[in-house]
């Protein structure tokens, strides 16, 4: 496909995000998309993305994705991947420009239950996504909620080879399983799920992280302790109840989405309601904004995306968050050029 490069719209720990427009028109592929790119010698996690989107392709609430290609560019060899141009930008990105002030319920009750049938469907398909959060969920035509950012979903079920355990995702979206053993199966996404819904409900991250905060503490407190986020309060008992479901510490007592499906949080709203008044008036108190990126916790803290930790059995899960926190940095290097010229 000869297409042309377009402004850069996005920046990931994976790679850059620029609008694409094909200098041919065709049925199949739409007149502008969005491609994300890196060097081809870090091209893993986007030939990951790629892949897995190819099999969840008939998923309406997932980005689609309409191929890949290698281009040469100010002379690096890059990897790119065409995807579904969101319009409306990131979920995260409408709860800032609200002022990080609460989502009225109804549009909370509208996008977690788009965004539950894609996650059903990635469930049903065998996939994990690993990296549930507000920034990986994009605003597509008429305000359609879609999943996004497949580069670290895994096959489920599928365990790492190597000694120990890989830690994936963004911390404050990490369930209690994941961080004091290394679980990345779906329970998983349905605690991340949940600190969604939470963080769309107050304006705020389910997990409140203050600048110079003790993080080390807090992920003590996720991965080892009784304790679990607070629930919204001016939730309605629907909303609580969902919630709940999704913040049990027991990932086999946790619902799955398709139990949560039929909850009535997303089965019970009006679709003629009017989304521009709230149903619980809120504003939040001390109120932050959210993680940008795998763990980005503040402006101020700055954490890798992946460690690789001894977990022998005599090892306690208090122990390995420890590791986690004093391990050595292996940050892949995803840099790319920032000079690219027009591809043709």
């Amino acid at each position: 496909m000869d297409w042309v490069r377009g402004e850069t719209i996005g920046h990931g720990s994976f790679g850059t995000v620029n609008l694409a427009m094909p200098k041919c028109q065709s049925l199949q592929i739409p007149p502008l998309m969005a491609v994300k790119s890196c060097g081809s010698s870090n091209s893993a996690s986007l030939v990951n993305e790629k892949s897995i989107l190819e099999e969840l392709k008939d998923c309406p609430q997932i980005i689609q994705c309409f191929g890949s290609d290698f281009s040469f560019e100010n002379g690096e060899k890059l990897y790119n991947v065409f995807l579904e141009y969101a319009s409306g930008g990131a979920l995260a990105d409408k709860l800032r420009n609200s002022g990080n002030r609460r989502l009225p319920e109804f549009s909370v009750r509208r996008y977690t239950k788009s965004i539950l049938k894609g996650l059903h469907y990635i469930h049903k398909n065998g996939f994990v996504h690993c990296d549930l959060k507000l920034q990986n969920i994009l605003l597509c035509r008429d305000d359609v909620a879609k999943i996004a950012d497949f580069g670290l979903a895994k096959k489920a079920g599928v365990k790492t080879e190597k000694v120990g355990f890989e830690l994936r995702g963004t911390p404050l979206y990490m369930s209690p399983e994941m961080l004091a053993a290394g679980e990345h199966e779906s329970p998983a996404d349905v605690w991340a799920l949940g600190c969604l819904v939470a963080e769309m409900a107050t304006g705020a991250p389910a997990w409140r992280l203050s600048p110079g905060a003790d993080v080390c503490r807090l992920l003590m407190r996720i991965g080892v302790g009784q304790e679990v986020p607070e629930i919204p309060g001016k939730l309605s008992a629907e909303g609580k109840d969902f919630v709940g479901k999704c913040f049990l510490k027991d990932p086999r007592k946790r619902w799955t989405a398709e139990m949560l499906l039929n909850h009535p949080f997303v089965v019970d709203h009006n679709d003629d309601h009017d989304d521009s008044v709230p149903l619980v008036e809120d504003t939040c108190e001390a109120c932050s904004s959210s993680p940008r990126g795998p763990f980005d916790l503040s402006d101020s803290l700055e954490y890798e995306t992946w460690h690789q930790i001894d977990t022998s059995s005599s090892t306690s899960p208090a122990e390995r968050l420890r590791r986690i926190m004093t391990g050595p940095k292996q940050r892949p290097n995803w840099s790319v050029s920032k000079n690219w010229v027009t591809v043709r």
